[in-house]
């Protein structure tokens, strides 16, 4: 069984309501009007700032509804006192609308002022949605009223409709206007019907009494703020047919707001700012309708705006510089494997003692004693593919062993050499970091943005001892070229969005081969999924969400991005063949020299493992020459 709930909260307050003897004459039209347009589960929500209303009439006009909820103001001036009571009276009332499924909000007052601070306290303590009707009884001049709804977001933009107390001799007459920001004929406020007590409403218009305002805007410039941010949104300057200075707009989120505006019909007009505070402020304070620019959809920030549909995933990573090759005397080393190194040890012993031991017991009458120095100088001449041994005896069995070891040499040369070569000319770098454990064990300083103040902060006071030795190594404030180039030439990392890494990499540091000295890791600091920052409430969300959903879904988005920073790249790789072809021309011209400067191949960071080895068998040699030397001296 349902309950009837009926709440009356009293304020002190002014009331500039004409005194009448019956409250049927006041609310009848939005009473019937309320009636038409929701069902009987609906919740009426009714706020008057008058208290001379007979509650027993007052109940008979609305007790078809369930659910009634009334709140009187009575007020005698809108003071700080009578301000922070109007507060409270619309915090209760926003506590029955989130309750209810669907909310009817009446708003019955003659005075002006009443009606200017219920706008600014519904709007700031969001009374209102756009499911939610409103419905305003008054009793003002038409230029009071047409100055009156424009001037504020509650009666403008969202779904409302005001009656208007005429003067008539006979009976009670009402005009019922609603106010249109986007229309073929621009932002207007319309008079769309009469209410008469004999005959009810009488339509005047085609606009029905609570049309959607937003799924046509009709061309109208819609105001959004962004700032630089690639591949998402990028501005470029560029001279207009006339001349004068233009700006020009790229990015996958503003090809994205593009096909926003071709569905819902508006020019988009950038709002000019100087940080990505003003980005947001200016969503808070309603001047722009959307930062049309990838947010991170953090608790921190939707206390003060909502989002529109989470269309992507932020991740957060580290840009670090590759790991350069270093010089290793092991390069000669990595071509065979650690055992295969032990099992070579075994036939270089075995097979120079089994040869020694079948010359001497050769008893063809041609015995040869050879010396176990020249046994193995042998051996090894013959597997570093050397010539064949001259004291070669013709015993079947000595010829074996030396063919066996012959075809041993062969194939384990030949796959050394091959490797060797492979492994010179395509070395084995030093690991990367890709983890966060890894970074924060390898970098001395990781760097982040001005506003990532907060993520340190966070990261030191959490109880993870890898956030904690996280946040110790955070440095905020240099910006991302700043970070990117200490993490070249330090110890260092800078985090920030991935795809943004990716971009500035591409477009500042890809060489003219498409190789670049820095990298994004692997894996992210965190992950978070990103739209766009809109007001609280926004009426239009639902036509912004429908219209980015589509295009997800298509996937035009993901392609768009992907675009770009292959495009990117390209384009970064081209100004680097020309900035090269300029280096080199300049320098003919000053020496001469025409011939082109090749890529080394190898270096000595490949080749140290062959010199260490030259330089320690010459050192060898020379004191083996110095040992034979002393007999003579």
């Amino acid at each position: 069984m349902l309950v009837r709930l009926l709440l009356v909260f009293s304020l002190t307050i002014v009331a500039g309501l004409p005194k009448t003897k019956d409250v049927r004459e006041e609310l009848l039209p939005a009473a019937e009007l309320v009636q038409n347009y929701t069902s009987d589960l609906c919740t009426a929500i009714v706020v008057m700032d008058r208290t001379d209303i007979p509650s027993t009439n007052f109940k008979s006009t609305w007790n078809r509804w369930q659910t009634l909820a009334i709140f009187e103001a009575n007020v005698d001036n809108m003071n700080t006192n009578s301000a922070d009571h109007l507060s409270k009276l619309i915090t209760l009332a926003r506590q029955v609308r989130r309750s209810s499924q669907c909310t009817m909000v009446v708003v019955a007052s003659f005075d002006k002022e009443f009606l200017v601070a219920f706008a600014q306290w519904s709007l700031k303590l969001r009374l209102l949605v756009w499911t939610t009707k409103l419905v305003v009884v008054t009793h003002l001049a038409f230029t009071e009223l047409q100055a009156l709804l424009p001037a504020y977001w509650t009666f403008s933009m969202m779904n409302g409709v005001i009656f208007n107390k005429e003067e008539h001799i006979n009976h009670t007459k009402y005009a019922v206007y609603t106010y249109l920001p986007y229309s073929p004929t621009g932002s207007q406020t319309v008079k769309i019907a009469f209410w008469t007590s004999p005959n009810s409403f009488i339509p005047l218009s085609s606009v029905s009494f609570f049309q959607d305002k937003f799924d046509n805007f009709h061309g109208t410039a819609v105001n959004v703020t962004a700032q630089p941010y690639m591949p998402y949104w990028g501005e470029e300057e560029a001279r207009g047919p006339d001349g004068s200075r233009v700006i020009m707009y790229r990015g996958s989120d503003y090809r994205l707001l593009e096909a926003v505006a071709s569905v819902l019909n508006f020019t988009i007009r950038v709002i000019p700012t100087s940080s990505w505070d003003d980005v947001t402020n200016l969503v808070e304070d309603r001047t722009s309708l959307i930062a049309s620019v990838i947010y991170g959809m953090l608790t921190v920030r939707a206390e003060r705006y909502d989002f529109s549909f989470s269309y992507a995933y932020g991740h957060r990573s580290f840009a670090m510089a590759k790991p350069s090759l270093e010089a290793q005397w092991t390069s000669l080393y990595y071509p065979l494997a650690n055992e295969v190194w032990i099992t070579l040890l075994v036939p270089l012993l075995l097979v120079p003692s089994l040869l020694i031991l079948f010359t001497r017991a050769d008893h063809d009458g041609q015995r040869r004693y050879t010396g176990i120095g020249a046994v193995f100088q042998d051996m090894v001449g013959m597997l570093l593919g050397q010539n064949l041994p001259q004291r070669l005896s013709s015993a079947s069995s000595i010829r074996l062993l030396v063919a066996a070891w012959l075809i041993f040499a062969f194939i384990l040369a030949v796959a050394y050499r091959s490797n060797l070569t492979a492994s010179l000319t395509l070395p084995k770098y030093p690991p990367r970091p890709e983890t966060l454990q890894e970074v924060v064990d390898t970098v001395d300083m990781v760097t982040v943005p001005a506003y990532g103040e907060q993520y340190r902060k966070f990261y030191s006071e959490s109880n993870s001892p890898l956030f904690q030795a996280l946040g110790r190594i955070m440095k905020p404030g240099p910006s991302l070229m700043e970070g990117l180039k200490n993490a070249l030439v330090k110890r260092s990392s800078h985090a920030e969005e991935k795809k943004y890494l990716q971009y500035e990499i591409m477009d500042k540091f890809t060489e003219e081969d498409g190789s670049t000295h820095l990298y994004v890791s692997r894996e992210s600091l965190f992950s978070a999924p990103s739209a766009w920052p809109i007001p609280h409430d926004a009426p239009y969300k639902a036509h912004l969400d429908r219209c980015l959903l589509a295009a997800l879904g298509a996937g035009l988005y993901d392609k768009w991005t992907a675009d770009i920073l292959t495009q990117t790249k390209l384009r970064s790789q081209r100004r680097q063949r020309r900035r090269q072809a300029a280096d080199q021309q300049k320098r003919a011209a000053e020496t001469g020299d025409v011939n082109k400067e090749g890529t080394p191949i190898l270096t000595l960071s490949h080749t140290q493992g062959g010199f260490i080895l030259l330089m320690a068998g010459l050192g060898l040699a020379t004191f083996a020459f110095g040992w034979e030397m002393l007999p003579c001296t």
